[in-house]
């Protein structure tokens, strides 16, 4: 099996544990208030730097490679790795690392990056996949952006199952005022 095939099979493997990671309520449940939440923590370290790890090993496997349509498209997909930096430092910021790694907030967070788009981290998942890709030449990888913003589409869809059953009108609100990945784009 290929490096390619071997991160891409990993990053789906990782989706289930993500998926339970954000169900709070069903693990509070199971296994209590305190015992509940570390193991949502701890699923959610385990799948969100699984998925990240994954993301980059697709990136950086030997794969087959494009030609650049024209002098500088490097720089430009330089400038397109720099947008997905600044998008996901801003949505960090205004998240917190602890949430940012647990999926576990505390409130429904409408501020900053948080005001433009519902999702600015896993938006710049999508934004950095493309311009690595770009910027790599990696033909394989960049075949593979639809699968990944698909998976991506998904995770945000499940994160908003559980964030309206934990914030119920007031993340329904947030939802009908704020686009999920386009600013100004609403439902």
């Amino acid at each position: 099996m290929s490096w390619l095939m071997f991160n891409l099979t990993g990053f789906l493997l990782v989706l289930p544990v993500y998926f339970v990671s954000v169900e709070h309520t069903l693990l509070r449940d199971r296994f209590g208030d305190k015992r509940g939440e570390r193991v949502g923590d701890l699923l959610g370290y385990v799948s969100g730097w699984g998925m990240f790890l994954f993301m980059v090993g697709m990136w950086v496997s030997p794969q087959r490679v494009f030609s650049y349509p024209f002098q500088g498209f490097y720089f430009l997909a330089l400038g397109i790795q720099l947008v997905s930096a600044l998008i996901g430092l801003l949505g960090l910021k205004e998240l917190g690392l602890t949430v940012s790694e647990t999926h576990r907030p505390d409130k429904v967070v409408t501020t900053g990056v948080y005001s433009w788009v519902r999702h600015p981290q896993y938006l710049a998942a999508i934004i950095a996949h493309i311009g690595f890709s770009f910027e790599r030449s990696a033909l394989d990888s960049l075949l593979l952006t639809p699968l990944v913003v698909t998976i991506i589409f998904l995770i945000c869809r499940k994160e908003e199952v559980e964030l309206v059953r934990e914030f119920g009108d007031e993340y329904l609100e947030y939802q009908k005022r704020v686009s999920m990945f386009f600013p100004g784009l609403r439902r």
